[in-house]
């Protein structure tokens, strides 16, 4: 069975929103799946209580019963980058602790979904040696790009898909998130594919996330392709 990372070109794209989009219609098929993220940051404090917003999204949305324990490995307080995040609780990420519980997540579900942190070169490490695209290569799975539909995503897009392209890195699609459905958006899409002819779904913009439960990735070569192993470097 297929287990792929959810990746963005930026910080804010929604890859949680389409992690659990994707955990919910895999679990549809009676797939046994649960997310993971690698690293998360920013503690929000409501009613008294204290949560991350990613993890949090996986358990309200499931349909399937979760671990806390095997959703996340490391966690910070400040809404920072990872490395930063980090540093100011004075702690390190140590990558090869990821890459285990990775390992050890694949050999219990079907289905594990990585989500990243920001784009891929979001540094894990204060002296920038090590990025999410590193620990990505490392652990050898395939990735489902989500990107946004709007200015710019035509410049941050086609960087992404370089990058991996560049490492080897198997794209299984992309995911256009946030779509109004304007005249410029749909040009941004064409454009993209035409530099990279993948298979691809259009998420239209959410007036609030619990809209999600909603939705389904409809493409079929997209999704066939997240539930069986297909090599393709786009």
């Amino acid at each position: 069975m297929q287990h792929f990372w959810v990746v963005g070109t930026d910080t804010e794209v929604g890859k949680t929103c389409i992690t659990t989009l994707l955990m919910r219609q895999l679990q549809k098929q009676g797939l046994r799946v649960t997310p993971y993220k690698p690293v998360q940051t920013g503690e929000v404090y409501q009613d008294c209580k204290s949560y991350y917003h990613d993890t949090a999204m996986y358990e309200k949305y499931s349909l399937q019963m979760l671990e806390p324990k095997n959703l996340n490995g490391f966690s910070f307080k400040e809404a920072a980058s990872p490395h930063f995040a980090a540093q100011l609780e004075g702690q390190q990420i140590n990558t090869h602790y990821l890459l285990k519980q990775m390992q050890m997540l694949q050999q219990s579900n079907d289905v594990v979904i990585c989500e990243g942190a920001g784009g891929l070169f979001v540094p894990l490490d204060t002296i920038g040696e090590t990025t999410l695209l590193d620990v990505i290569v490392q652990s050898k799975l395939p990735v489902v790009v989500v990107t946004r539909t709007t200015l710019g995503t035509i410049n941050h897009t086609l960087l992404t898909l370089e990058s991996l392209r560049t490492r080897a890195i198997e794209v299984l699609g992309i995911v256009f998130n946030g779509d109004t459905g304007s005249q410029m958006e749909q040009s941004n899409v064409e454009t993209i594919l035409q530099h990279h002819a993948l298979p691809y779904a259009i998420i239209p913009k959410l007036q609030n996330i619990s809209e999600i439960v909603e939705y389904a990735i409809t493409d079929t070569s997209l999704f066939e392709r997240l539930t069986r192993h297909e090599t393709s470097i786009n």
